[in-house]
């Protein structure tokens, strides 16, 4: 997976969590279905964003053709499980503009002679491939009425623009390939969904979008491209990181203008994407006192967020149930140096003993273990279908509960839901509404939502 949006579950509801992971799966499977098993490798974040508007702007009662959801069979990444997922023709322009995308990017990775690709046998190869995906990336888009030559012409002129560039010029003239090929691609998602008067400030968010995405590429390869001289487009017109990240929080400033004039019948997960999400990317990319930890568990003694109960419900059931009264979300009480903790199988578990997925209480009996061969034949079935990353799940060793990889690393790099968000200010449970809970539904928080 590549790409600048990465939305993470903590900041999403659950509604717009099932609706994301429907157009991330339907944007995988139209690219299996329209263009072979080796095109789901094209998959990326931003290219669903297509998918999502299209839907996103189809009038009750009214959808592009074949559009909305259908059940797919069990995955590997979803830990085996089915789903529900996106169709139709907003799910097809996804995927032909991804692969074409994705062909422009291996090509120009031979170009560089990047890592692998600097050898002849995989570059031959390579090629190869992106020919093959050219041509059927034209051909699924032919279908929906748009023509992927304005990326491929994008994506040649900005070879030219890289080798005439002058010393000193713009950096914006180096994004102007990829700004042109964005703006075409989200324009045509209101022609499929039938609003012609949202081509124009589509077509200005996508232009916009496709700027954010060059100049954060740029400055997320800086390093490495001077370490290894290849070219940068930052460094060749002797642009400082300061003016890009300027250049980059104008753009989100005028991708949430441009969504003002946009006629949408559902905006929630529209909004989420480009409004919010894309200034979190410029915040993990330029950096930002404290993004980088995901604050869902909180420092001891803090009182829990607002994500935890979101606007209009009340406290979790199980706070009513403590007997105690004490807050299950918050951290429990350190133990008291000079009390001695309680001993023997039938002891009650005091507070400040840790709990939860990976903890076996005191006096329980061990876990079940494998033996070697056992175990390794557990690990491997698991570790095909993700369990081990995506799901909790009984270690296939141990036999001891534990969550998955990628919950227990933090590796959506999540942030924090609320903290710094320009769009709603300061209020914490606006961003809740925002971004938490399901859409800005009563929000006054200035976002137009």
């Amino acid at each position: 997976m590549f790409g600048i949006i990465r939305p993470c579950r903590h900041r999403l509801s659950e509604r717009l969590q099932a609706s994301w992971m429907a157009h991330l799966c339907g944007l995988c499977l139209a690219l299996r279905d329209d263009h072979g098993q080796l095109a789901r490798t094209a998959t990326n974040y931003d290219g669903l964003i297509i998918s999502v508007l299209v839907e996103a702007q189809a009038a009750a009662g009214h959808t592009a053709a074949g559009a909305g959801r259908r059940t797919a069979g069990p995955c590997p990444l979803r830990g085996m499980r089915t789903a529900s997922v996106a169709r139709g023709e907003g799910a097809r322009l996804a995927a032909a503009v991804s692969l074409a995308l994705a062909s422009v990017k291996i090509r120009d990775h031979v170009e560089d002679e990047d890592g692998v690709f600097a050898r002849r046998p995989l570059a031959a190869g390579a090629r190869a491939v992106t020919r093959r995906w050219d041509r059927k990336s034209a051909g699924s888009a032919s279908v929906v009425g748009f023509d992927t030559s304005v990326l491929l012409d994008a994506a040649a002129r900005q070879g030219e623009l890289e080798r005439e560039l002058p010393a000193g010029g713009s950096v914006l003239l180096v994004t102007e390939p990829t700004e042109t090929a964005t703006a075409a691609a989200f324009a045509h998602t209101a022609v499929l969904a039938g609003r012609p008067g949202n081509e124009a400030p589509l077509a200005e968010a996508g232009r916009l979008f496709g700027r954010l995405a060059h100049l954060l590429d740029a400055a997320e390869d800086q390093e490495a491209d001077a370490a290894s001289g290849a070219w940068n487009p930052l460094d060749a017109t002797g642009t400082d990181r300061a003016e890009a990240e300027r250049l980059c929080r104008d753009a989100v400033h005028g991708i949430r203008l441009a969504l003002r004039d946009v006629e949408l019948t559902d905006r929630a997960l529209v909004h989420i994407l480009l409004a919010h999400e894309t200034e979190r990317a410029v915040e993990r990319v330029f950096g930002r006192p404290g993004h980088a930890a995901c604050r869902v568990g909180h420092e001891p003694g803090a009182a829990p967020a607002a994500v935890d109960q979101p606007h209009g419900h009340a406290p979790h059931a199980h706070a009513q149930l403590d007997p105690t009264g004490s807050n299950p979300y918050q951290s429990p009480p350190r133990h008291d140096p000079g009390q001695a903790p309680p001993q023997g199988p039938g002891a009650p578990v005091p507070p400040w003993v840790p709990q939860g997925p990976g903890f076996t209480p005191p006096g329980a009996p061990p876990p079940n273990r494998r033996n070697l061969l056992a175990g390794c034949a557990a690990w491997a079935l698991m570790g095909c279908t993700c369990q081990l990353l995506c799901c909790e799940h009984n270690h296939p060793f141990s036999g001891e509960r534990r969550e998955g990889f990628c919950v227990r690393n933090e590796c959506c790099d999540c942030g924090d839901c609320c903290d710094g968000c320009q769009c709603c200010g300061e209020n914490a449970q606006c961003c809740n509404d925002c971004g938490c809970c399901d859409g800005c539904d009563g929000c006054d928080c200035g976002c137009d939502c």
